[in-house]
C-alpha cells in the first residue's frame, strides 16, 4: 500500500487527537523501569571523534533564521568542522546537569517529552578529512560511525526522483525516528510527532547552514524503503522522516555500491517495546514506492485565497538591521532551553513582530513551491503584548499584519486549550499552527500531512529561536485538537491544529526586569 488519497493519514489524525473525554479515559501510565534510551547506540561500530572545538558564528540569529536560500553560483563543499557544526547544533549535547539519580541531557533542538528519538545520518562523497560512506551521528559522544563504505548518494538521487538540490549536493543528511522512544510516553500520537521534533532540528539545521552559507534543502518527497534499506533501518520501529542535502557541486556520483543488509546490533532501548500499529499504519499509507511517484509528489504548492480580513487589522513592524538584537545563532542555540513557567508580564510588540515575521518567511523544501508558500496558518491567543489589545488573532503573512478575531482575555481559554497547562495561560502569546488539510491531502495525497506537520515543526523550532534571540522564552505544547479548531472559528473552521508555540518572558526573568 501506497500514497493514498489522504483517508488513512484523516483516520490516524482523528484517531489521534486529545479531548477532555480521551485524556479522562486514558489509562496508560509511564513505566519509569521500561524508559527507553535516548540514544540509538551501534554496539560494533568504532567512534570517528568530531571536532571539540568549535569556530565561533558571527551571525545573528534573526538573520540565520530569516534566510531561506543560500546561493548556488559556486560549488560549496563543507569541510569537517562545518559539518560539526550542523550536527552538534541541530542534535548534539549542550548541556550535561548531574544530580543523584544521574545525568539529565539538554539538545540542541526542542523535543517532545525531552525523549530525542531523531537521529542523524550522513550520506556523502570523499570530504575534506572524511571518507566517502554512510554515517550515523552519536550525539552522546559527539562522533560518527560508519554503516557503510563508499559513495551511496546515488542512491538518494533516484530515491528523490532525481530531486536537483540532492543531486548536487556533496552531503546528504537524513532525519530518522525511533518510534519507541517517543511512543514510550505518547503511544500512537508519536508518529505526529516524528515531524513536529524532526521539524524544531530542521530550524537550527537550517538556521546554521544558512549562517555558514551552505545552500540547504528540505526534501520529503523519496521513496521510502530505498532510503530506509541504506540506513539499515527496521521499518517496523524507525523511519526516515526527511533528507536534506548540504552544499553545492558540479560533480555528479556514479553508480552506488551494492547495500546488502548490515543487521548491525544496537543497545536494546528498554527491556521491552510496545507496538502501536496505527504508527506504522499510518507511515505505510503516505509512503512513495517508485521514482516515478516521487516525481509526481513534487510541485505547486495548493494555496486557497485566504478570505479578505473583515476585523481590524494591526500591522506589525519588525525590527530591521542594527535595530534587531544581534544574538549570535550558535550563542542563541546554546542557551535555549523550554520554558516551564512565564510571568504574567507584557512583551514589547517590536519584539513580537519580529519573532512572527523571521519565523514565517518561509521554508526551502520541496513540497513549498513557490519559494515562501505555505501549508500552515499562525492562530494566536494575546495576552500581553504591549500595544495590542488582548484578544485572538490570525496572522496575515502577505499583509505583515493581524487581525482581529475577538477582544477579551482568553488566558483561561488558553490555558484550557493547551491541554489544561498553566504555561500558555500564563505567556504572553501562544501561537497556533492550523492548516486546511483538504487541499493538502488532495494536492499531496496522505504524504501531505506529513509535509504539514514537518513545515509546522520546523516554524515552531523558529518561533524559539527568535523568541531566545530576543531573551524571551518559548515551549512547545500539545493540545485538545477540536477544541482549538472551534475557539478559532468561523475563521478556522475545517483547519487542523498541527503545532502549538507559547512566548513571553520567563517567571524568573520576569521577577527582575520590570515590565514596560
Amino acid at each position: 500500500m501506497s500514497n493514498g488519497d489522504g483517508s488513512a493519514v484523516r483516520s490516524y489524525h482523528d484517531r489521534t487527537k486529545h479531548s477532555p473525554a480521551s485524556v479522562r479515559a486514558s489509562r496508560h501510565a509511564l513505566d519509569w523501569a521500561n524508559q527507553p534510551l535516548a540514544f540509538k547506540i551501534y554496539e560494533t561500530l568504532e567512534p570517528i571523534a568530531l571536532p571539540r572545538e568549535l569556530p565561533p558564528i558571527d551571525v545573528p540569529a534573526l538573520e540565520a533564521i530569516a534566510r531561506i536560500e543560500s546561493s548556488t553560483a559556486n560549488e560549496c563543499v563543507p569541510d569537517l568542522p562545518t559539518l560539526t557544526q550542523l550536527l552538534y547544533y541541530s542534535a548534539g549535547i549542550t548541556r550535561r546537569i548531574t544530580h543523584p539519580g544521574g545525568e539529565i541531557y539538554y539538545r540542541a533542538a526542542a523535543c517532545t517529552g525531552a525523549l530525542y528519538h531523531i537521529d542523524l545520518y550522513l550520506v556523502c562523497g570523499d570530504l575534506p578529512a572524511l571518507a566517502a560512506g554512510v554515517y550515523h551521528f552519536g550525539p552522546q559522544d559527539r562522533a560518527l560511525r560508519r554503516l557503510r563504505p563508499g559513495d551511496h548518494r546515488r542512491t538518494l538521487i533516484e530515491a528523490t526522483g532525481d530531486e536537483a538540490a540532492t543531486a548536487a549536493a556533496p552531503v546528504i543528511l537524513v532525519c530518522a525516528s525511533t518510534y519507541w522512544r517517543n511512543a514510550w510516553k505518547y503511544q500512537a500520537r508519536a508518529y505526529r510527532h516524528c515531524f513536529w521534533d524532526a521539524g524544531t532540528l530542521l530550524a537550527n539545521l537550517l538556521a546554521v547552514a544558512a549562517a555558514r552559507t551552505v545552500p540547504a534543502r528540505v526534501v520529503a518527497g523519496f521513496v521510502d524503503r530505498a532510503v530506509e534499506r541504506l540506513l539499515d533501518l527496521d521499518p517496523g520501529r524507525e523511519a526516515a522522516i526527511a533528507l536534506v542535502p548540504l552544499g553545492h557541486t558540479r560533480d555528479r556520483p556514479g553508480p552506488a555500491p551494492d547495500a546488502p543488509p548490515l543487521g548491525l546490533r544496537t543497545v536494546p532501548l528498554s527491556a521491552h517495546e510496545v507496538d502501536y500499529p496505527a504508527i506504522c499504519a499510518a507511515h505505510l499509507a503516505s509512503s512513495l514506492e517508485t521514482p516515478e511517484q516521487v516525481r509526481a509528489w513534487h510541485g505547486q504548492t495548493p494555496r486557497p485565497v485566504a478570505p479578505a480580513p473583515t476585523g481590524p487589522l494591526t500591522p506589525l513592524t519588525p525590527l530591521l538591521g542594527a535595530t534587531a538584537p544581534r544574538d549570535a545563532i550558535d550563542r542563541v542555540i546554546l542557551r535555549r532551553g523550554s520554558t516551564r513557567e512565564f510571568g504574567r508580564v507584557p512583551i514589547g510588540l517590536a519584539a513580537f513582530a519580529t519573532t512572527l515575521e523571521r519565523a514565517t518567511r518561509g521554508v526551502p523544501a520541496d513540497f513549498l513551491d513557490p519559494p515562501g508558500a505555505s501549508l500552515n496558518d499562525l492562530y494566536l491567543i494575546v495576552n500581553a503584548v504591549d500595544g495590542l489589545r488582548a484578544g485572538a488573532y490570525v496572522f496575515h503573512r502577505e499583509r505583515a499584519a493581524l487581525e482581529l478575531l475577538q477582544e477579551g482575555d482568553f488566558r483561561r481559554d488558553a490555558g484550557y486549550l493547551g491541554l489544561g497547562q498553566d504555561i500558555p495561560a500564563d505567556a504572553s502569546a501562544d501561537v497556533f499552527l492550523l492548516a486546511d488539510l483538504a487541499p493538502v491531502l488532495a494536492r499531496y495525497g496522505d504524504r501531505g500531512y506529513r509535509a504539514a506537520a514537518l513545515e509546522a515543526g520546523i516554524i515552531g523550532g523558529k518561533l524559539y529561536l527568535a523568541a531566545y534571540a530576543h531573551r524571551l522564552g518559548a515551549s512547545g505544547l500539545t493540545f485538545f485538537d477540536d477544541d482549538v479548531t472551534s475557539f478559532f472559528s468561523p475563521h478556522a473552521r475545517e483547519k487542523s491544529v498541527l503545532f502549538l508555540v507559547a512566548l513571553g518572558m520567563s517567571a524568573r526573568r520576569a521577577q527582575v526586569v520590570p515590565s514596560a
